[in-house]
């Protein structure tokens, strides 16, 4: 997954793995698990979902181009997560931004109000 650029580094991979995110053909593994050719991977990343298979391996990371080629995914799953990015970007467009940072005066008017709660 490093090497296919799912993950900037080993070790996020890694903790991604043993955090549950990763799933090979269904099924919940371990990090030191070895993939081959035909696999079908689950990544979550953030609020992001993968579905992919596994078209080949490489044990350097190469160029984006060149990782690309390394799994093919889901037209399933290029479409929730294009749907779910839409959602999210009209989610913030929903939401008002302030006027202004707070300044002194605004600081302790929140400090106070969280001391109370």
């Amino acid at each position: 997954m490093w090497a296919a650029r799912f993950f900037k580094t080993r070790a996020l991979a890694s903790e991604a793995v043993s955090g549950g995110k990763v799933h090979v053909n269904g099924q919940r593994v371990k990090p030191a698990r070895q993939i081959k050719p035909g696999d079908r991977l689950s990544i979550q990343r953030g609020l992001e979902h993968f579905d992919v298979e596994v078209r080949g391996l490489n044990d350097k990371r190469r160029p984006a181009k060149e990782a690309a080629l390394l799994y093919e995914e889901t037209p399933d799953s290029i479409a929730l997560r294009e749907e779910q990015a839409k959602l999210r970007k009209l989610a913030g467009a929903a939401q008002s931004a302030p006027a202004r940072r707070p300044g002194k005066h605004d600081r302790r008017h929140i400090i106070r109000f969280k001391q109370q709660s």
